[in-house]
């Protein structure tokens, strides 16, 4: 499993515009990749828009939001909730594999496979400052600015 002091796998995904992103376009400033289960539910669509609404103040560092979802659903979300920051697809799991968050769940007793919410900080050079793990939606955001902040 990926800890504090690695460095963040490389990746090559599409956004929310169809443009690919890799971990070298986010040098020069840190950046915080919230990995998330799927647009336009309950729980993501609030650390979204808890993200979108405290942007101005976190100082710093980009945020970057991440899911198996594909572009379209990527870009219908940014639309409806007036997402201000980029958001990956990772329809291939090419980056929550490596990262260890592509796990088994179990909803009303159904197993299936899905994203662990899990947040890296990385700095300017791809080296995690900085995990959360198990995230809960509600307030999460606010941890994040907490830290960066301080």
């Amino acid at each position: 499993m990926i800890e504090v002091g690695s460095v963040f796998p490389d990746f090559s995904l599409t956004d929310q515009e169809g443009e690919t992103h890799s971990r070298k376009d986010f040098g020069g400033a840190k950046t915080v990749f919230y990995f998330y289960p799927k647009d336009d539910t309950s729980g993501c669509t609030a650390e979204a828009c808890e993200f979108r609404d405290l942007m101005p103040d976190i100082k710093g560092a980009r945020i970057v939001g991440v899911s198996p979802d594909g572009q379209k659903s990527h870009k219908k979300f940014v639309d409806k909730h007036s997402l201000n920051f980029t958001l990956l697809s990772d329809t291939d799991h090419k980056l929550v594999e490596p990262l260890g968050i592509w796990v088994e769940k179990s909803l009303y007793g159904r197993k299936y496979m899905g994203v662990e919410r899990t947040t890296y900080l990385v700095d300017t050079d791809g080296k995690i400052l900085h995990i959360w793990r198990k995230v809960k939606p509600q307030g999460h955001a606010a941890e994040v600015q907490a830290l960066l902040n301080s």
